[in-house]
């Protein structure tokens, strides 16, 4: 028995030491970390900013902020006058036939007309009724600062056959009360008259009856009646000249 406990207790003592021995253990590998390469290395280096870098990044920023400006492109020219007063005599010459030979009357009028078409005076237009060349008619609008404000006139404009040497015929078709034009709508103005020139052009005849809805000349009258009333009392003559524009040129 005392053998048998000797035995049992070496077993025991010899029992754990036996067993770990017989369990497998598996080896253990060392962690090795990745080699890094000079160029690499290199690359890193180079990534840590510095005060010029980080210069360099701000332009870089700012530059690539800026909106892109366009191109200005070239603006769209208008035709010359030149040009244009070309094309609006052969327009013209179209309509009423190129004037031939010793026809300089109507050279001149269709020299005009090309004129007044391009270019027409203030307030006022003027050209053909209808394929008479020799035949205008004319419209005026009152300037703002006279008595007949608000007004359209009608005015007939003929040429002679000796035009510009001779001055055309202007009369108004629309009633007015001046005193330098009369009930049949002729009009009292030198340069329709004798201070007539061929250097004068119907648009400078246009601009001169304008400038007597504003300024009349009584010295010089048709209506002797409503000249005195200019002179005497404009107040009452500028009531009347304004009830008669409302009455037939508005």
């Amino acid at each position: 028995m005392a053998e048998t406990r000797a035995t049992s207790a070496a077993a025991a003592a010899a029992g754990p030491t036996a067993h770990a021995a017989e369990v497998p253990v598996s080896p253990v590998r060392p962690t090795t970390l990745p080699k890094t390469s000079a160029k690499h290395a290199a690359d890193n280096a180079d990534e840590t900013p510095t005060p010029k870098k980080k210069a360099k990044a701000a332009d870089e920023s700012s530059t690539a902020a800026e909106p892109t400006q366009a191109k200005p492109t070239a603006p769209t020219t208008a035709p010359s006058k030149p040009t244009a007063a070309i094309a609006a005599r052969a327009m013209i010459q179209k309509r009423f036939g190129k004037a031939r030979g010793a026809n300089n009357s109507a050279r001149r009028i269709q020299k005009e007309l090309a004129e007044i078409c391009l270019d027409p005076p203030s307030n006022c237009s003027a050209g053909p009724k209808g394929d008479n060349l020799y035949e205008w008619v004319s419209t005026i609008t009152a300037p703002a600062d006279s008595p007949y404000a608000g007004g359209v006139f009608f005015l007939d404009i003929h040429f002679p056959e000796e035009y510009p040497f001779k001055p055309p015929k202007v009369v108004f078709r629309t009633r007015i009360y001046h005193c330098n034009v009369n009930s049949q709508g002729q009009i009292c103005l030198d340069i329709l008259k004798d201070n007539w020139s061929p250097a004068l052009t119907i648009s400078k005849v246009l601009l001169s009856i304008c400038s007597l809805l504003t300024d009349a000349n009584p010295h010089d009258p048709l209506v002797a009646s409503i000249a005195n009333q200019y002179l005497t009392d404009r107040d009452e003559h500028d009531k009347v000249a304004r009830d008669w524009t409302k009455r037939y040129a508005c």
